[in-house]
């Protein structure tokens, strides 16, 4: 892919456009790519189809949020870094303030039932996406594997899942050694102070800022790769959140526009207030920045390395079944035997869905674009 000239459409317009995107951004990644590709290549012709595919395709060699990349990539195209650093700015910022702005009532010494009750509905949901997420990603997966490396393809995918639920093991092992240690679990709100003022017990803003870097710089395969590590720092670790919350943080990162990595500023705000929130969403966003500014130029090479496909074809298959493991830890976290029949009807939903074929007839044909992953 070569890259070429970036086109000169302003930075005002780029502003407008990629803040309407991240505004209107429901949905996930299909929706996201769903808007870029009728904004880019349908309504303005700024790219051709072919270019855009190409954009797809080479975020999909990146850790981090992909459709977030992709947003960065066709604002860097159309102005150079400049278009890259306010498209970032502007397709994260609106998302970014809604769920902080939901944080600050979900995550207050006494949040309103109606909130709270929300966020556990929600939450509870959240595993049968997870689920949803990573069997969309099979059939692509498999094929790419073709039929002589089918086993290989289904070792991977277990390596994964195995990793994920390892951590979720892990996990609950440790929350349950310390809860024999100690009689009484200090209040979130108790440690979120401690954390804020970076005392060595609460981790501190050094600690918040390398968990959020692990999220933004390490999660190849999308944010639900993630979540059992961020839940083990957030809960175990750190103990910036309980488990409940945790699982209503995911769920406000679903239920927001923008990519589920956002779950890691409410991760931010829980452990240092607003401004623990900003900086776990800086840190975390970055990287996706960087790796457009400095990558996007060599992107070329990089699809066209054998050395880059070997290592797709091990880390898709391996992605997708830590996405599915994934699901284990969030399960777990359930506290309520109505939230229990919460999952059990929304996994039936989104298997009836899938199975009508609904979501691809709304995002337009997304979900047949070559996608290898999602947030």
């Amino acid at each position: 892919m070569s890259p070429g000239e970036p086109r000169r459409v302003s930075l005002a317009t780029i502003a407008i456009e990629w803040g309407r995107i991240g505004v209107t951004g429901f949905g996930g990644p299909p929706a996201h790519i769903g808007l870029l590709r009728r904004l880019c290549v349908e309504r303005e012709g700024w790219l051709s189809a072919r270019e855009f595919e190409d954009g797809i395709a080479a975020t999909g060699l990146l850790p981090g949020p992909a459709s977030t990349q992709l947003a960065i990539y066709c604002a860097w195209r159309l102005r150079g870094p400049a278009g890259a650093l306010v498209g970032a700015l502007c397709f994260i910022g609106p998302g970014l303030l809604v769920i902080l702005g939901l944080s600050a009532l979900f995550l207050e010494a006494h949040p309103p039932l109606p909130v709270v009750g929300a966020a556990a509905g929600a939450g509870a949901a959240v595993p049968a996406v997870a689920l949803s997420s990573a069997a969309s990603l099979v059939p692509a997966s498999r094929r790419r594997a073709g039929d002589a490396g089918g086993w290989r393809w289904g070792c991977y995918l277990a390596a994964g899942a195995v990793a994920a639920i390892g951590a979720c093991g892990v996990t609950e092992a440790l929350r349950r050694s310390r809860q024999r240690r100690s009689r009484r679990r200090p209040h979130w709100s108790v440690l979120a102070l401690t954390s804020a003022v970076g005392t060595a017990g609460g981790g501190g803003l050094l600690a918040l800022a390398w968990v959020a870097f692990k999220v933004g710089a390490l999660s190849y395969g999308g944010g639900f790769v993630i979540i059992p590590l961020m839940q083990h720092d957030a809960v175990v670790t750190y103990r910036w959140m309980t488990d409940s919350q945790f699982l209503g943080a995911v769920a406000l990162g679903q239920l927001t526009p923008g990519p589920v990595v956002l779950t890691v500023a409410v991760v931010g705000y829980a452990a240092a207030g607003l401004a623990g929130g900003f900086l776990a969403a800086f840190v975390g966003f970055t990287p996706s920045i960087a790796f457009i500014l400095f990558g996007a130029p060599h992107f070329g090479q990089l699809r066209a390395s054998a050395t880059v496909q070997g290592f797709l074809d091990g880390a898709g298959p391996a992605a997708i079944g830590g996405i599915a493991g994934a699901a284990v830890p969030l399960g777990l976290a359930l506290g309520h035997a109505w939230q229990v029949a919460v999952l059990a009807l929304a996994a039936a939903w989104l298997l009836v869905a899938r199975q009508c074929g609904g979501w691809p007839r709304r995002t337009g044909g997304v979900a047949a674009m070559p996608m290898t992953r999602r947030d």
